[in-house]
C-alpha cells in the first residue's frame, strides 16, 4: 500500500489533506505487518492511526478499549462517515452480540470495538476463529502493565488473543507512558521486535501553573474573571461538582456539572451545551473528558491534585488543543499533600484484611473450601458491607488485589447501581394526598435512610428498602417507577449488578497468597507516583513543563518561559523583551499568524506592548508581514 492510498482515504472520509506528526509513520508500520507502539499525547489524533489502515487492509480491525462511552461515540462518528463499525460491551443482549459477530464474519464490519472483559467469553472466542482480522489495536495500552497507573488484569488476556491470530500485527496506543511502562507494554503484548513511535509531549502553547490557595472557590472566580473562554474544572467527588457549579452560577459565571452518577441523557445534554458554548464552565469528576474533542478550552483547573502525573498531564492537556494560548492551573493548600499520601496507600489495605474479605465473600455466597471454580455471582456490595461491617472503598480495594492475584474476577460497573433524586421539594411532599400506602412508605424510607436526595442523585438499594418496609423487592422497584411517572422522583433503575467470578476453587483463608509483585512492588510504585506529583506541586525552582517532560523521558527540553516558576524568574525581564521572546516562540514553526492570533495567544501581553514588540521585530527584519499575517523571517 502506498502513502497516497492512505492520504486518499483520509481525504475521502475525514476531509483532511494530510496526516499530522507521526500518524503516517505509525500507519505505514502497521500496514507493513510490524508490531507498533504509538505514544501520542491527548489530542494527538490516535484514532486516525488505526482507522485509516483498517479501511485500507482486508478484514476486520479489532480495537480493544476499556472506555465504553468512547467506543459508542467513535462508532457513531464512523457510521456518520459511512464507515462500517460496531462495538461489543456489557449491556448488550446475547442476540445483539451474536448478530454483531456474524456481521464481522460476513464482511459487514470493518472496525470492531470490544471491551477487554469480553475477550475471555466463549461466544467471542468461538466466533473469532471465523473472523478475518486485519490487525489488533490496543487503546489505553498502559492498562496492561502493573507499573502503569491504571493497571487492568483483563488486558493480560490480549496476549492469548494474539496466539489465536498468529502473524497478525498489533498496534498499541497510549497518551501517557514512562520509559519503564513503554518497555513493559511491548513485553506484555509479546512484540516480535521493539518498535516505538513517539510524539513530543511538549505543549508550547500551554502554561502550567501551580497556585497556593486556602480559599479555592474564590480563587477560581478570580481566575475565570481574568481568563476568557471555555473552561473545565476537575474536582475529586460528585458532591463537589454540583456545589461548585452552583457557586459559580451565583457569581454570574455560566456553569454546569458532570459525573458518572447522572443519567445518560443528562450527561449527554450537559456535554452538548458545553461543547456548543451554551455553558462556559464544566465542573466534573475525571469521568468527563475521554473522547471530548473541544479545541478551544482556554483553561483547565484542578481543585485538588490527581493521584499521579499521568492523570494530571492527560486532564490538563485538554486545554488549548487549537494551538492558542491556554492555561493548566493546579490549586493547592497545606492539606493537599497529606491527602495525596493517604490516597497512595488507600488502594493497598493490609494483607490480613484482604484475606478477611476473601473469607467473608465465600460466606456471603456460601462457597465451601475446594468449590466455586468458574462460578459467577451478582455482588451487592452495599448488602455485603452491612452484613460484615465493612466499608465499600476498602472492600473495592481488596477485591482489586484479589483479582490481580488471580483468585477472582471482579467486574464492577459503577453506573449499575440504582439512583434516585426528589423532583418535588420536601414541603411539597407533605401536601401529597393521592399516593398509595406503599408509595408513602417508600418515600418515608428514602427520607429517613438516605441523605441529600433533594440536591443530587443518590445510590439506593431496593432490596434494603424492601427489607425495612416488609415487602418484595419487585414491589419497591415498581413503586419507584410509578413515583417517577408521577414526577415525584427521578429514578434511574439498576443495570447489571457487579459480578464476582471465581477463577480458582476457594482456598483456605490462611493459604491465600498475595505475591510480592502484586502488593509490595505496586504499593512502592504508587508511592513513587505520589512523590512525583508532590514534587511537581511543591518545587519552585524548576520549570513545570520541563518537570513533566522529564517524567515521561524527554530530557533535551528548554524552559517554557510561561509557567509560574519561569514567570517568577522573568520578573526582571522588560515587558517588551518578554513579548518579543514569546512572539518568536509562537512563530517558530513557520506558520503565518494574523494580528488577532498574536493578540490572543498570550493574555499576559498588553496590546500596546505587543505593538511595540512587532515594530521592533519588523525593523530588525526578524519577521515579515503581507499586511494581513506575520511570519518569522526565513522560516
Amino acid at each position: 500500500m502506498r502513502t497516497e492510498d492512505f492520504k486518499e482515504i483520509l481525504r475521502k472520509y475525514w476531509g483532511y489533506q494530510d496526516f499530522r506528526s507521526i500518524q503516517l509513520e505509525i500507519i505505514n508500520s502497521i500496514a507493513e505487518g510490524k508490531d507498533t507502539l504509538g505514544l501520542m499525547p491527548t489530542g494527538g489524533g490516535k484514532s486516525i492511526t488505526f482507522q485509516v489502515p483498517a479501511l485500507a487492509m482486508d478484514g476486520v480491525c479489532l480495537v480493544i478499549t476499556p472506555l465504553i462511552a468512547l467506543m459508542k461515540d467513535q462508532v457513531a462518528n464512523l457510521k456518520k462517515r459511512h464507515i462500517k463499525a460496531a462495538a461489543i460491551y456489557s449491556g448488550l443482549s446475547r442476540e445483539q452480540i451474536i448478530s454483531t459477530l456474524e456481521n464481522c464474519i460476513f464482511g459487514a464490519v470493518k472496525i470492531l470495538y470490544i471491551s477487554p472483559e469480553r475477550l475471555s467469553s466463549n461466544l467471542f472466542l468461538t466466533k473469532l476463529r471465523h473472523i478475518n482480522v486485519s490487525f489488533i489495536t490496543v487503546d489505553e495500552a498502559h492498562c496492561i502493565t502493573q507499573w502503569g497507573y491504571d493497571f487492568r488484569p483483563s488486558y493480560l488476556k490480549i496476549a492469548d488473543i494474539r496466539d489465536m491470530l498468529p502473524g497478525k500485527p498489533i498496534l498499541a496506543l497510549t497518551a501517557t507512558a514512562t520509559p519503564d511502562v513503554v518497555d513493559d507494554i511491548q513485553d506484555k503484548l509479546h512484540f516480535r521486535a521493539k518498535n516505538v513511535f513517539s510524539m513530543s509531549f511538549e505543549r508550547t502553547n500551554l502554561a502550567y501553573i501551580v497556585r497556593s490557595a486556602e480559599n479555592k472557590s474564590e480563587e477560581i472566580i478570580h481566575i475565570l474573571n481574568k481568563i476568557d473562554g471555555c473552561a473545565i474544572i476537575y474536582v475529586r467527588n460528585r458532591k463537589e461538582t454540583k456545589e461548585l457549579a452552583e457557586f459559580l452560577c451565583q457569581n454570574n459565571i455560566s456553569a454546569t456539572y458532570y459525573h458518572a452518577g447522572l443519567a445518560d441523557s443528562i450527561r449527554d445534554e450537559r456535554q452538548r451545551d458545553w461543547q456548543m458554548d451554551k455553558t462556559r464552565v464544566m465542573v466534573a469528576t475525571n469521568a468527563f473528558g475521554m473522547g471530548i474533542d473541544k479545541p478551544d478550552v482556554r483553561v483547565v483547573i484542578h481543585i485538588e491534585a490527581p493521584d499521579c502525573i499521568e492523570s494530571y498531564f492527560q486532564e490538563a492537556g485538554r486545554a488549548g488543543r487549537d494551538g492558542k494560548m491556554a492555561y493548566a492551573i493546579l490549586l493547592s493548600n497545606r492539606g493537599d499533600i497529606l491527602r495525596l499520601k493517604k490516597r497512595a496507600v488507600a488502594d493497598f489495605p493490609e494483607k490480613d484484611y484482604i484475606r478477611k474479605v476473601y473469607e467473608h465473600i465465600a460466606c456471603f455466597f456460601q462457597i465451601a473450601v475446594g468449590s466455586g471454580y468458574g462460578m459467577s455471582f451478582k455482588f451487592n456490595i452495599q448488602k455485603f458491607c452491612r452484613n460484615f461491617k465493612h466499608y465499600p472503598t476498602q472492600v473495592e480495594a481488596a477485591l482489586r488485589i484479589l483479582e490481580q492475584a488471580g483468585y477472582i474476577e471482579y467486574n464492577n460497573n459503577d453506573d449499575a447501581k440504582s439512583r434516585v433524586m426528589f423532583i418535588l421539594q420536601r414541603d411539597e411532599l407533605y401536601r401529597l394526598r393521592n399516593n398509595s400506602q406503599i408509595e408513602d412508605t417508600v418515600i418515608e424510607t428514602l427520607l429517613r435512610k438516605y441523605n441529600g436526595l433533594f440536591v443530587d442523585y443518590g445510590m439506593i438499594d431496593e432490596e434494603y428498602i424492601a427489607h425495612i418496609i416488609g415487602c418484595e423487592e419487585t414491589e419497591v422497584h415498581e413503586c419507584l417507577k410509578l413515583l417517577g411517572r408521577k414526577q415525584i422522583i427521578s429514578y434511574i433503575p439498576p443495570r447489571d449488578e457487579p459480578l464476582i467470578r471465581y477463577l480458582q476453587s476457594r482456598e483456605m483463608t490462611n493459604r491465600v497468597s498475595i505475591p510480592y509483585y502484586i502488593y509490595e512492588e505496586r504499593l512502592e510504585k504508587s508511592k513513587e507516583r505520589t512523590e512525583a506529583m508532590i514534587s511537581y506541586m511543591t518545587c519552585e525552582s524548576e520549570c513545570r513543563s520541563v518537570m513533566l517532560l522529564n517524567y515521561f523521558g524527554e530530557k533535551k527540553v528548554k524552559d517554557c518561559g510561561m509557567c509560574d516558576v519561569c514567570s517568577s524568574k522573568n520578573n526582571d525581564e522588560d515587558d517588551t523583551d518578554y513579548a518579543i521572546r514569546r512572539i518568536m516562540e509562537y512563530l517558530s514553526d513557520g506558520t503565518a499568524r494574523s494580528y488577532k492570533e498574536l493578540r490572543d495567544f498570550d493574555h499576559q501581553i498588553e496590546t500596546s506592548v505587543l505593538a511595540d514588540a512587532l515594530d521592533y521585530l519588523l525593523s530588525e527584519e526578524k519577521v515579515t508581514t503581507d499586511g494581513i499575517t506575520i511570519t518569522i523571517k526565513n522560516a
